[in-house]
């Protein structure tokens, strides 16, 4: 089995051991991973410190990043997968990127524009429920869009979880979800 290449962005907090932990996860399936940084070695203690990053850069320039990170890998066909923030960066390229081989989402999601095309592009999202940041009347909109943008959507709950309940240096953490996501985005990415 050929493993795919995967673009893996960050969330808020920058990129932290756990999305390092993540890549080598992912790499020990037989998978090739890129993660960039989108913060330029910015790594932030508290949410809070990283939104407020966010802001001061702003929603263009982040994006911008993300494509020239991206960019010299897009024609292989690339899995773009992300983790809170990174899952809406990563949401917004696999819609623009007509060679897109799946969208994995691990704790977040982005809002699609009214004329967004996926043409039958796989997309699982793992997502704490509820969650703090994306509401079930917000996932259930955004599952409705991607469904008539086209894609083939897998939407997986875990009940108490913390928001970003797979990163092991947060009071979110929740052992057994993490596990649970990894065995079945491993599963997901077998399908691709």
């Amino acid at each position: 089995m050929e493993g795919m290449n995967i673009m893996l962005f960050h969330s808020t907090y920058g990129l932290r051991p756990a999305v390092h932990a993540a890549a080598d996860r992912l790499r020990a399936a037989g998978h090739e991973v890129q993660v960039p940084d989108l913060f330029e070695g910015r790594t932030f203690a508290t949410f809070e410190e990283g939104a407020a990053y966010q802001e001061e850069v702003g929603r263009d320039e982040l994006l911008k990043r993300a494509v020239l990170a991206s960019a010299p890998f897009s024609d292989r066909g690339l899995v773009y997968a992300g983790f809170s923030f990174g899952g809406s960066v990563a949401q917004h390229l696999a819609l623009a990127d007509d060679k897109a081989r799946g969208l994995l989402l691990l704790h977040g999601t982005a809002d699609l524009d009214e004329d967004a095309s996926a043409d039958e592009l796989p997309v699982q999202l793992h997502i704490a429920d509820p969650d703090p940041y994306e509401t079930h009347d917000w996932l259930t909109a955004w599952y409705l869009r991607m469904r008539r943008a086209g894609a083939d959507v897998e939407v997986h709950g875990y009940a108490g979880a913390g928001h970003l309940f797979t990163d092991p240096d947060l009071e979110d953490y929740d052992a057994e979800a993490a596990e649970e996501t990894w065995k079945v985005a491993l599963a997901f990415l077998d399908t691709l």
